[in-house]
């Protein structure tokens, strides 16, 4: 049986201290939901704009992934949490160009979408990320 490995990167936002930024366990490693926080400066960016939101929080998705070991295209599932369903099209449009672009197997990864409140007001989206590794 493997054990547990917390994944931490300074590439991503620190995590609040009662969850890891990221855990893997065998070849599965889960990204905890991310924010639109940038994790030079820890301050929430891009409050109001939806799409850019998208990006930040993929790309804070991403550092962890790489601090794992994986990318994108070992990403088997994203969960999406919406505020608001007039922020669909807009978080679509950024979260397929991103995603796209970085799953050259042509498989992109499974999703779910819910729209609900988050933890911060600021906050218009949040993703977390399951990747399976080999």
């Amino acid at each position: 049986m493997s054990s547990k490995t917390v994944i931490s990167t300074p590439d991503a936002p620190t995590p609040m201290p009662v969850f890891s930024q990221g855990v893997r366990k065998g070849g599965i490693l889960q990204v905890s939901g991310q924010g639109s926080v940038d994790p030079a400066s820890g301050e929430f960016v891009f409050e109001g704009d939806v799409k850019a939101q998208t990006t930040r929080v993929l790309q804070n998705i991403e550092a962890i992934l790489k601090a794992g070991g994986a990318t994108f295209d070992d990403v088997v599932m994203l969960r999406v949490y919406l505020t608001t369903r007039e922020h669909f099209a807009p978080m679509n449009e950024a979260y397929a160009e991103f995603v796209g672009a970085r799953t050259p197997s042509g498989v992109l990864p499974s999703r779910t979408t819910v729209f609900t409140g988050l933890p911060l007001e600021q906050m218009l989206v949040e993703i977390d990320a399951l990747a399976a590794l080999d």
